[in-house]
Formats: C-alpha cells, structure tokens, sequence
C-alpha cells in the first residue's frame, strides 16, 4: 500500500516517495504572532498534525518544522498600541499558541523557528541571490528580480503577464519592476530593526521561511504545507528565491487547506463574524473540535456554525459509545477465551481505515470507517457470548485511529454507557413504583442532560440518544 497526496504544484494526485525512504522532511507555515490564534490558524495545525501523525504511524520518522513570524508589520503595529516590546509581545502569543494547540491535541513540532533568531540566516540568503544575479539593493531596500526567475507562477498556476496587470508600486517602494518583492526593508524611524549591509533594517515576509527551511532541512524538502491563503505570493515566492539560491527543488510536495467560514459567511473582526480559538475551546470540548475539523477533507472548505457542532457531538458521542461499551464489556468477566471470526472483521475495518488515509489523508472517509466500525460494534455487542480476543482486536483498532485522529477522550465529557443507562432507567421505574417521583425527575434530567430521551409506553420504557 502506497501514500497518494494531492501536490498543489502539479494539480494532481502523486504517489509520495520521500528523498530518505524512512525520513520525511516537513515544513508547515506558522502564525504571525501578534494576537491570539483564530479558528484558521487552528486548522492547518490540526490538518498537518494529522498528516505527520498518519506518517509516522505508517512508520516514518518526521522532522516537523512550523515556524513563528515575530517580526512583521502586524507585530510592529500591536507593540506601539499596547506599549509593549516586539519580542515580548511575540514571546507571550507563542506561549498563548502553543496552549491553544495542545490543548487541541497538535504534537510539540520537532523545531519552532523565529525570525528574531534566525538573522545571520536570512541576511547570508539574500546576499546569495544578490550575488547570483536575482537581487538588487536600493536605497537600503533589496529586492528579489520576479522576472529573472523564468518558472515564476508555477504553484499559483499565473502567468507572468497576467501577473504584471495587477502589480503595483506602492508609496516608498523603489523596484525596478512592479512584479519585484522585498527581501528586506530599510529600517523605519523607532521600529526594530537588525544591521545588514544595506543598512539597518528588517527583512521581508517570504524569506524568512526559505532561510529557515534552507539552515535546518536542507536544500530541498519532502513536504512544503500552510493555508490555502499562502499559495499567492508567499509560497510563490519561497519557490522563486529558494530555487533561485540553491539551483535545486524547494520541495516535492506541496499541501494545502481549504479555508473556514463562520455561519457560512466570510471570517471578519469588522463584522464580529470572528472566532478566538481559545473562545471556542471555552465553549466545546477539545476533542469535538478536532473531530469536527476533520470530518471535512482539509483540501475543502469547512463551515463553523452551533447547529453543525451540535451534529458533530452528536456523531462523536456514538463513536465514543461503542468504545466504551467494547472497553466495560471487556471487563466483565464471562467473554469466552475462544477465538470466533470477527476479528477478520476487524481486520477488514482496519484495511478501509488505511485506505481512507492513504487517499489524501482523507480524514472525512477515515471517520466514515468509524461509524461503520461502530455499528459493526453494536451488533459484535448483542451477542450473547464474545470473544475476549476479538474484544482486543476492536479496541486497538479503536486505539489507533484516535491516535491517528489525534482525538482524545476526556473522561469528564464521555457519554454514558449502554449498561449504565439502563441502570438509570430501572433505578427511575423503582422511584416511580415507591412514589419517589422527585428521585425520577432528577434521573430523567440527568439523561436527559446525556442527551438521552426516555419515552415511557405499555411496554415499558425505552430510550434512544438525541
């Protein structure tokens, strides 16, 4: 079985072959750190841990490098409104980011570059293409030569000429050509700045993450990863000055997701249509808000609204169900030691569930392999007699995919059992035989919080999940 991703460069799906057969070099494009994280920025770092977590549990080592942008305009701008120090106030929204993202089960990546950090890097890089040909200084500017890069809107898919009737030369900007981008920009009055030949000054968004990308993984790179946003110009651009200072391939694949929309309209502070990730992490568990994030392949666009969350709890919750149920029947002590034939079952499962992720990292399908299994589950649970093997078999298979997934359950919001459920429900028809009827409130209230619904009929009472 073989790994297919879909590379933005080619427009197509690609069997994956990494340089080192059992290593994979991956880059994934961080925040700007000058505010908290929105729920745009919490999605490629779900989406791309789930690929390295998919990665290395089809048993790759990966080297995940995501970096932090702490020198910017937006950073510059929030320091002189709060009266704080540019790194400090880095300093404290990393710090803020990284809570945010453990909390949403993204694993520590292997290296966190700065810009701050990475001065020496960036400044010896552009001296490279300054040197080559593809870089010019002007008036303490430098700035990358677009048309001496002849295969410029390769990723984008843009010509050059349709390129240049949308370019411009804003106010301040000395170019030789509309289609020019900065390398680095001349130091401003009271902004930070870093001395380089050209003078003091700071360098420009895109080269940051060719520099750190070249010091750290090399030359060329298996994976290139951020939000669908950064194809144009920012990955264009890292393509160009990359390739045009090493002669070789940037990277071999390239990766993408889609964008969020709130309520199906457009993110937007102006318009208060703008979700904080630690806001929604106040509001949902952790787990349903991953879970939520990858029941949509990353590749499509996702929308947040209260009704779709509210299915989506709904969806985990019978997920969650069947593994409990496995994990307490499991614990009771009359499943039979004999081997029975469902673990081919399992196996089957398993295969589907491999094959879903080999398919693009298509978490939608991986978790539509998870109902089924579900389902598959409840029925395994009717019998009589079961198979303590086959009990394991499920549960591991469970295990994986939750670490796949990387979906953690919290034990505080896990649904109630079967087993326990019906406890309830014959501990309410005592209360209602001794005429306890509070005691039968507060119990059908504490279903009725599980988002469990009784219906009491001539036939005794029945239950379902709402």
């Amino acid at each position: 079985m073989t790994i297919k991703l879909y590379n933005t460069l080619t427009r197509q799906k690609e069997t994956f072959q990494p340089i080192d057969r059992h290593h994979v070099k991956m880059y994934v494009c961080g925040p700007t750190v000058y505010n908290y994280i929105h729920i745009g920025n919490a999605r490629p770092a779900i989406v791309f841990d789930t690929v390295r977590r998919y990665l290395e549990y089809r048993g790759y080592t990966v080297t995940y490098l995501l970096n932090f942008t702490d020198v910017d305009d937006k950073l510059i701008n929030a320091s002189k409104d709060q009266g704080e120090d540019v790194l400090d106030l880095a300093d404290r929204f990393i710090e803020a980011y990284k809570q945010d993202v453990k909390k949403l089960g993204v694993k520590e990546a292997t290296l966190h570059p700065r810009v701050s950090e990475s001065m020496p890097d960036i400044i010896k890089f552009i001296e490279g293409l300054i040197d080559k040909g593809f870089a010019y200084e002007s008036s303490g500017d430098v700035y990358f030569r677009t048309r001496r890069f002849e295969n410029y809107g390769q990723l984008s898919h843009q010509s050059i000429d349709d390129l240049k009737s949308g370019a411009r030369i804003e106010v301040g900007e000395r170019k030789e050509d509309p289609l020019d981008f900065a390398l680095w920009k001349e130091a401003k009055e009271d902004e930070i700045a870093w001395d380089s030949p050209w003078g003091k000054g700071r360098p420009g968004w895109h080269i940051e993450c060719s520099a750190m990308v070249k010091k750290h993984l090399g030359e060329t790179i298996d994976i290139h990863a951020g939000g669908q946003d950064l194809a144009f110009p920012h990955h264009e651009n890292e393509i160009a000055q990359s390739e045009a200072c090493t002669s070789q391939t940037f990277a071999n694949y390239w990766m993408h997701n889609g964008y969020i929309t709130v309520n199906d309209e457009k993110m937007s502070k102006s318009t208060g249509n703008f979700i904080l990730a630690n806001e929604l992490l106040e509001a949902y568990s952790p787990a349903l808000i991953r879970f939520y994030m990858l029941s949509v392949h990353y590749r499509s666009p996702i929308n947040f609204s209260e009704e779709l969350l509210a299915q989506a709890q709904n969806g985990l919750d019978r997920i969650q169900n069947a593994y409990l149920n496995l994990k307490h029947r499991k614990n009771q002590t009359e499943n039979s030691d004999s081997p029975d034939d469902w673990t081919e079952q399992v196996a089957r499962y398993k295969q589907s569930l491999i094959e879903a992720m080999d398919d693009d990292f298509n978490t939608a399908n991986a978790i539509s392999v998870l109902f089924d299994l579900s389902k598959e589950v409840n029925v395994y649970l009717d019998r009589q007699e079961v198979s303590q093997e086959s009990l394991d078999k499920f549960i591991q298979l469970f295990d994986e995919a939750f670490s796949i997934l990387g979906i953690e359950l919290d034990e505080k919001d896990e649904p109630l059992l079967d087993v326990d459920v019906e406890q309830l429900i014959h501990d309410r028809n005592a209360a209602r035989k001794n005429k306890d009827f509070n005691r039968a409130d507060e119990i059908r209230d504490e279903l009725k919080a599980q988002g469990i619904i009784l219906e009491d009929t001539a036939q005794g009472t029945r239950w379902k999940r709402g």
